[in-house]
Parts: C-alpha cells; structure tokens; sequence
C-alpha cells in the first residue's frame, strides 16, 4: 500500500517494488552460495569470497538509490552517500582481488587504505543526516568526538586483549596501523550512530539495520587483523562472510519507509535532551583504557609507542570534548536566563526580571513611577475568536507599547492581558504623558474597532514615595489605581491617591468581612411586594438580602453584591437566598395560597452544573411548589448563555420553575434570543418607566415591550413605579403587574398588606 508523502500531504511514495525485493532475495541467495561455498571448503573459494562481496555491495549501493528517490529531499542525501559508500566499498574490494591474483596474497596497499577509508568518511557524514541528528556545528563537533573518544579508548584496550603480537608479527607496516585503525573507526560509526538513533523521540526504523551492520564490520575487522597476526588467515576463510553480510544489512534497511513529519519541529534546533546513558557513552571506554595502559606497564616495564600516542589522542580529544561541553553550557545558561526573564510570546521582559529592574532601581533612590496596564475585555477576544487570535492581539499591543515607550522606559508583560511599564531616573517623560501616549497607541483602528478585536486599556499609575516600603508596595498601589481606571469607565488612566489607597483598603476588608456574613447569619433579606394593577392585589414579591454588618449597620446590596460578583462570593449568597426565600414563601403561602417569590440569581450561577439541584434542594426542603418560585435573570447574562445554559433553563421550565428577565430594554434586546429563552416574564427596567409622563419615547419604549411581551405570552412587571402619573401610565398602557416605592418598600414578608391601596400612595 503506497505511503503519505511526508513532504507532500496526499501524494503517495511508492514502495520499494517487485524488482527491488527480488533484488534483496538475490543478494541473500549470493550470500547463502558464498557460505556454503566457504564453509565446504570448495576449489576458487577466495575468487568466490571477493566476487560475493562485490556483488552485495553493489546491489547495496543500488537499493540506497532507489531509497534516495522514494524519501523526502531532506533524506536524500542520507542515502547517497551510504550508496556512496557500498560503491566505495565495491570498488576497493575490487581492486583488492585484481592486486590480489596478480601475485599479492594479503595486498594492503594505500590505494585500497584510502578507497576504503574514503567510504568510512562518507558512511560517517550520512550518519548526521537523520532527522534525530544534531542540527547544530557544535552538536555535530560533539557527538564526532563523542565517536572519536570511544575509538581511542579502544586502542589500549584491544592492545592489551587482541592485538598485542602486532608489533611481534611480521606484517607490512600499512598492515600494522590499519590493523588497529579499522576497529576503531567502526567503533567510532558505531557511537556516533547510537548518539543519533533518536534520543527522546521514536527511532527511524532504518537505523538498527544499519547499526547491525557497523557491529558486524567492526568484529570482523578486529578478527581478521588477529587471525593474520596469529598466521591462521588465508583469504577464503569464512570470517570474509562478514563483510557482504554487512553490505546485505545495509540494502535491507533501504526497504522502510520515510519517518513520519515531526509536526513542530525546528530543524535548526537540537533535539531532545539525551538519556543519562548516552551523556556517559563516551566516557565509560576510558576507564577502561587507563587500566589497559596500567596494566601494559606493569607486564612489559614500558609503554608500546601505540598506546603512548593514542592515549595523547585520547587525552586531546577528551579536552576538546569537555571544552565544547563548556561552551555548551555556557550557551544553555543564557538560554535559560533568557527563558526565565522574558516572555516567551511578546519577547518583552516578564514579570521576574520587571521586579528585578523595580528593586534595582528602588535601591538607587532615583525618582520611580510604575504604570499597570490591564485589556479590557481581553476575555471576549479569546471567547469569540480563539486563543490564536489572542495572542496575535497580545503581540501586536505589545510592538505599540514599545513603540509609543521608545527609550523612555521599560515594558513588560506581567502574565495574561497585564502589562507594566517601569520609569525610572531622570526622566523627562512623566508618567501622565506617558500613559496618554500609551492609550493612543493602543487606540483600535476603525477595522479593529468594526471587528471587535481590538479591546481598550485602563491604566494605573503610582509613583514611589515614603509610603512604600517595598517594589510590592508600589505595584500594589498601581493595581488600586488600574481599577479605579476601569471604574471610571475603561479606556482611562488614573493615578494612585491616598483617597484611592483608603478606598482600596475599606474595599479588602469589606470583602474580608463579607467572606464571614453568610457563616455568621448577618445576611437577611427583604420583600418588595409586586401587585396586580388590576386588582391592587399583592400577589408576588421579590427576594432582597441585605447585610446586617456588625460595624457599618444595614448596608443595600448595592454596596456589596458588586465585590461578591468579583471574588465569587455571590454563588454561596445566592444558594443562601434561594433557600430562605423559599422558606419564607412556603410559610406566606398558607395564608395566600396563590403567592409567589422571585429572587435573582447572578450570571455566574448560570453556568454552575448544580444551579438545578440548588433550586430543587431548596424548594423540597421548604415545601414549596416549583410553580411558587420566579428566578430573575438579567438581560446581559442571558444573552451571553450557550447552549448549555439554555438547556439547564429549559429543565427548570419544565419542572415548573418561571423565569424572567429583569432589567428589560438595558442589554442586547433581539427577538431572536426571546425565541431561544424559556422566560416566562419581562420585568421592564426601571430607567424607563421613571420617564414616564415627561419623555415621549419612554412611553412608546414600555408600550412597545408591553406588547411585544403580550405576543410572546410573557407576564409584564414595569419596575421603579414610585408617583402617581407613572402608576397611571403604566397601567393605561396595559402592564399587569408593578413593582415600586408606589406600592410599598421592602420589608418582612409578613408584613406585607393583602391589597395595596392603588389609590393613593402607599
């Protein structure tokens, strides 16, 4: 089945086809005669030996061009130049028959030295070309040395086990450096090739076959120069069925398949950090060789040449090693001062090295200001077109900022939509100036402002001064001062005052104290009665809690249900109010049996999974009819509920809960989300119906919404009746129900009158 092109989606790579397969099982075949030729001993059995080998080798160096064709061109290379080397490897084994039935029974002359060392070098360079490779000049150097520490490592040692006659035996001297040359040049293959085989990612299949190769090489290698200095080799013998089994392993691994993308990954950057094990490799064969140096002194009294040189090798290649280990450390270490002090999608300075600079400069007693800057509605960006299109926002605030700052101070991007700007010294931009021109900067152009991704800034300033005692006092005081730029309206600066500080610290421990009042039984609550304008009849009544604070007396839920909202504190006051105002309806309801009570419920609760069972636990628990109980919503929550939202809705509907919008005419009014929402009842806002009698539009805005609720089948509730004249217009345009001082204050729930007198005010 032909594979994804990992280069070109959708186009396939073709397999290796018939002809290549019958290729492998050709070679195997030429293998298979080769070592029953060897092994019985038949006439010509070096003739057969050296022509079996040239053969695999270049069936190899065929099959790796095939392979170069089927794999992507970032691959290519890699099998050029093994097909290089299986040529070079042809071609030497070529030359040395030719030389070798001439007359030369073991021809180790320089020209076959250099062809077949020529195909080492280029086997070496196609082992750095896998994707798993090191990208980098110095991760090559390194993991080259890494091969090169390991290969004369293995000097001393194979001196001392295995060739230590080479120096009694009477062999031309290319045969003598070779002899210790070709082992260790596959054992340095064969390090590099384990250092690159993937570490920290899935290993290239191809791989493995071609590391079984260097393995088999390198031990015959080492087994043929000791079966000559032992004068027990002659050529024929079967250690020759080594090397065409080598090339047979390297044709093999031409028949996997291209690896598949790294999605992600950058092909200028090092690859994963290596095991303990592979860090080691390298070092572990020098302990080995200091013993086999130890060891050759103590039994000879002297050190052989080889080993005196090679060790000098070692010795030089080790402070090589260790130098660009160094360095690499070096540049990790910047890497990660720069990983730990900037922020990694703006490339501004983050919070760690901004509070750095703050005590830096706080310490120089040079004048200070800090300006805090927070995105306003940064949310709804990521909510409505993604986290992508959030930071591409943020990156492009960030380039404005830096921009409008210029040299005049220090930007920084503090975490999520909060940025700092840091002056200090002598300035000559004040901190006003500054954040007017960061405000401009920041100001959306007309398509971002068309498009709604472009969201305003409020900014906070404080300047250093003897009330601070440290950089947090200072940022502290830059946070008061932000907020109450967003109170003032967003898009604004503010700077920080010691009113402002005042404020802020009544404000935390209002909010301390509010975490106690559910706790401590200082929540109560209050009912306005809502009454049928036909009748004058109270027939209903809404829910709302106040605060008897120990220290500030009853406070409205004006001055506190804003700091619930924003800690989360509201959810455990609205699950309280919802229980006690089922209680209380349940007792009000033997003496009204028709009566019922409406209690507002935050948006946040909206999107709690327990809202149901909250509601449900409260009215089974006061025995209270789900039919008795109104939840007031607001507009604006509402119209930001997704479908969840809207199906938790539709269960309260259908276990007989109403619902209904409170605050009418203020949000996003649109017949489209009346349709979606299960309401029950419209509760017209109070800033219309208190225009009522002296503004022409108000009148037509609640008769508009009269009827309008009349052809959804809603009930209508006009808030905010306080006169006479609004009563009167309300009910000439039809509203069935009003709320309001009109009708009564709040109060206890028994206290409120059977009827209500719609005559005169109450």
């Amino acid at each position: 089945m032909p594979v994804p092109s990992p280069n070109r989606p959708g186009l396939p790579v073709p397999s290796p086809n018939r002809p290549a397969r019958l290729g492998l099982w050709l070679a195997g075949v030429v293998l298979l005669v080769e070592a029953g030729w060897l092994v019985a001993g038949l006439p010509q059995a070096a003739l057969a030996s050296d022509l079996g080998a040239v053969v695999v080798a270049g069936w190899a160096a065929v099959a790796c061009l095939g392979a170069a064709r089927r794999h992507p061109p970032s691959l290519r290379r890699f099998w050029w130049l093994l097909a290089a080397t299986m040529v070079l490897s042809g071609v030497g084994r070529s030359i040395w028959t030719v030389q070798r039935l001439i007359g030369d029974t073991l021809p180790h002359t320089p020209l076959i030295g250099a062809i077949f060392t020529a195909g080492i070098v280029t086997g070496t360079a196609a082992l750095f070309l896998p994707r798993s490779a090191p990208r980098t000049g110095l991760g090559r150097a390194r993991t080259l040395l890494d091969g090169v520490i390991v290969g004369l490592a293995l000097i001393p040692i194979g001196w001392i086990v295995v060739y230590g006659d080479i120096a009694e035996a009477d062999l031309a001297y290319p045969l003598r450096i070779l002899g210790l040359a070709y082992p260790v040049l596959d054992l340095m293959q064969l390090t590099i090739l384990v250092a690159v085989a993937g570490p920290g990612r899935p290993m290239w299949r191809p791989l493995p076959w071609i590391g079984v190769s260097l393995a088999v090489r390198g031990m015959a290698d080492a087994l043929y120069v000791w079966l000559v200095t032992q004068g027990s080799y002659a050529p024929g013998h079967p250690i020759d069925l080594c090397w065409p089994l080598s090339y047979l392993l390297i044709g093999a691994a031409t028949r996997h398949p291209p690896p598949p993308d790294d999605d992600g990954a950058d092909e200028a950057t090092e690859p994963p950090l290596s095991a303990r094990w592979r860090v080691a490799l390298p070092y572990l064969p020098v302990g080995g060789a200091i013993v086999a140096v130890v060891l050759s002194r103590r039994s000879t009294g002297q050190t052989p040449e080889v080993i005196f040189y090679g060790m000098m090798a070692l010795l030089g290649a080790l402070a090589l090693r260790q130098g660009l280990a160094a360095n690499e450390i070096l540049r990790l270490v910047g890497r990660l001062r720069r990983l730990a002090y900037r922020d990694q999608l703006t490339g501004l300075p983050n919070r760690l090295l901004f509070n750095k600079r703050l005590r830096q400069a706080l310490r120089r007693e040079s004048p200070v200001a800090v300006l805090l800057l927070d995105l306003d509605g940064f949310k709804q960006v990521n909510d409505r077109f993604g986290h992508a299109a959030g930071d591409t926002l943020l990156t492009n605030i960030a380039a404005r900022m830096r921009a409008a700052v210029d040299a005049d101070a220090t930007v920084a991007r503090l975490g999520g939509d909060e940025f700092a700007v840091l002056l200090d010294g002598d300035r000559s931009t004040p901190p006003e100036l500054l954040a007017e021109r960061l405000l401009v900067a920041l100001r959306p152009s007309v398509g971002e402002e068309e498009a709604g991704v472009h969201p305003s800034a409020s900014i906070g300033i404080a300047e250093y001064g003897p009330q601070h005692a440290s950089h947090t006092d200072l940022l502290r005081d830059a946070d008061i001062a932000m907020y109450a730029a967003k109170a003032a309206g967003k898009s604004a600066y503010r700077t920080c005052t010691s009113t402002l500080r005042e404020s802020a610290v009544s404000r935390a421990e209002l909010i301390a104290e509010l975490r106690r009042a559910v706790d401590e039984n200082q929540l109560c609550l209050e009912f306005q009665p809502i009454v049928d304008l036909a009748t004058g009849t109270v027939g209903s009544a809404e829910a709302l809690v106040r605060w008897r604070h120990p220290r500030l007396g009853m406070l409205p839920p004006a001055r506190f249900l804003p700091l619930a909202e924003e800690t989360g504190l509201i959810l455990p006051i609205d699950r309280w109010v919802i229980h006690e105002a089922c209680r209380a309806a349940a007792a009000w309801r033997g003496r009204a049996p028709q009566a019922t009570v409406a209690v507002n419920i935050a948006a946040a609760h909206l999107h709690r999974s327990d809202l149901i069972a909250t509601v449900t636990d409260a009215t089974a628990r006061a025995g209270l009819a789900p039919g008795a109980l109104t939840l007031e919503l607001t507009e604006s929550a509402l119209i930001e509920g997704s479908e969840v939202v809207l199906d938790r809705l539709r269960q309260l509907r259908e276990l007989g809960i109403r619902i209904a919008i409170d605050d009418f005419g203020t949000g996003y009014s649109s017949l489209s989300y009346l349709h979606r929402i299960p309401a029950t009842e419209l509760k017209i806002d109070r800033s219309f119906v208190t225009r009522l009698g002296e503004d022409d539009r108000a009148y037509a805005t609640v008769e508009m919404v009269t009827r309008l609720a009349g052809a959804f089948d809603l009930a209508v509730v006009a808030e905010g009746v306080e006169t006479e004249r609004q009563h009167t217009a309300v009910a000439a345009i039809g509203c069935a129900h009003g709320q309001g001082y009109r009708y009564g204050r709040p109060g206890e729930l028994p206290d409120l009158r059977g009827r209500t007198g719609v005559g005169s005010p109450a």
